[in-house]
């Protein structure tokens, strides 16, 4: 038995050390493979600068470059109004931006600044560029004046735009993801070894002390588990982040999925879905289902029995810019302080530690989840009052 168990301590840490391990070496290639495609596509950027009208006459298969670059690339007029974007661009900031002011998809000072360096001394600028909304976006720009494909006007500005987001993400979480590690595993992983030590040493041949203290192990062994799948699900959420889903969701299949899910726990409960009819949002069905399904599985987890946990949607308030819905899950649990309502969405913030340990919670749920949402460029709001209950919202996009 000493050595089963042992020997399970030991491919637990295994397991840690190599889900960390291979993580930290994916990023370390990416990095290398993103360094060595840099001069790569500062060369293509130059092949797409020298291809002229003469060039797309004699061979237009040349003009198909620009339709089929991963990357971003804009055409601007001499007053910064856009005048092209080729597909690529069109799908990250919208074909309604054609003709628009620069500055509607990219409010950036040092980038409208730059772009008149490049006017006034007519010569390339290559500058980095970071987003912080809808969400973190790292990009390498190069500003070009000159006549292109579009325009004969020696005015004419070319903005090439290289996405670097991932890896720029994967160098931060880098640290963060030790950082968390180390802390949120050290207290389970004492706790085992203590116990392992305990029946290694005057309990060694105590049977009831080592039936007593086994269950205790599993179930520290099990919050290393869950917590360290919650971990990598979301350090890869938040390196995808940037990328919107584009399928369309019904969200009466999603809640009819999320009941199933529930459906043993939720009849110890007054459940009420009021999603009946079908309602289409622009997302991703199993991210969605883990969103709803978290949210639903906390309403259990913090509300005693018979009490109420409603779902309903109604039309978006204006909390994003487009058509939306709101969907909101209310619940008549214990309810969240005040004060704590701006920070339970952090990654490991806990309200009440110990209830939390209780309940099985890693305190990632609640972060997974906004991160989730900021993807589908939705919005989480909460509301809740001790004694009372919460209300959770979720604002999506209408497809």
């Amino acid at each position: 038995m000493m050595t089963l168990l042992f020997l399970s301590l030991a491919a637990i840490i295994s397991i840690v050390v190599i889900l960390v391990s291979a993580k930290f070496i994916k990023a370390g290639f990416d990095a290398r493979s993103e360094v060595r495609d840099q001069k790569q596509t500062e060369n293509l950027y130059q092949e797409v600068q020298d291809i002229t009208n003469e060039d797309i006459e004699d061979d237009p298969q040349k003009g198909a470059i620009l339709n089929q670059l991963d990357d971003y690339l804009i055409i601007l007029d001499k007053y910064k109004n856009i005048k092209y974007l080729n597909p690529s661009a069109k799908n990250k900031f919208g074909k309604e931006s054609l003709g628009k002011h620069i500055a509607t998809i990219l409010r950036v000072p040092d980038l409208l600044q730059n772009v008149d360096l490049v006017v006034n001394k007519r010569k390339t600028i290559n500058m980095d560029l970071e987003l912080s909304q809808p969400s973190f976006q790292f990009f390498k720009v190069y500003i070009m004046i000159g006549e292109s494909i579009f325009s004969d006007d020696p005015d004419t500005i070319n903005l090439f735009l290289k996405d670097y987001t991932e890896i720029v993400k994967a160098q931060k979480f880098k640290s963060d993801f030790v950082a968390n590690v180390s802390h949120e595993l050290k207290t389970p992983l004492v706790s085992i070894k203590g116990f392992l030590e305990t029946i290694n040493g005057h309990a060694k041949n105590d049977p009831e002390a080592q039936k007593k203290f086994i269950p205790i192990m599993l179930e520290q062994a099990d919050r290393m588990e869950n917590l360290i799948k919650d971990l990598l699900s979301l350090s890869k959420i938040e390196l995808e982040e940037h990328i919107q889903p584009q399928d369309k969701v019904n969200l009466k299949e999603i809640f009819n999925s999320v009941e199933d899910i529930h459906q043993n726990k939720l009849l110890n409960f007054k459940f009420t879905n009021k999603i009946q009819s079908d309602f289409f949002v622009k997302g991703n069905f199993e991210a969605l289902v883990d969103i709803f399904s978290n949210l639903i599985d906390n309403s259990i987890k913090y509300s005693e029995n018979k009490k109420s946990i409603e779902i309903k949607i109604e039309k978006g308030d204006g909390k994003l810019l487009n058509n939306s819905y709101k969907i909101s899950i209310s619940d008549q649990g214990i309810g969240i302080p005040a004060e704590h309502i701006s920070r339970i969405t952090e990654r490991f913030y806990r309200v009440d530690a110990k209830k939390s340990r209780e309940v099985g919670g890693t305190g990632l749920g609640l972060a997974i989840c906004r991160h989730r949402i900021i993807q589908h460029r939705g919005e989480l709001e909460i509301k809740s009052k001790v004694g009372e209950g919460t209300q959770i919202s979720v604002h999506l996009p209408v497809f």
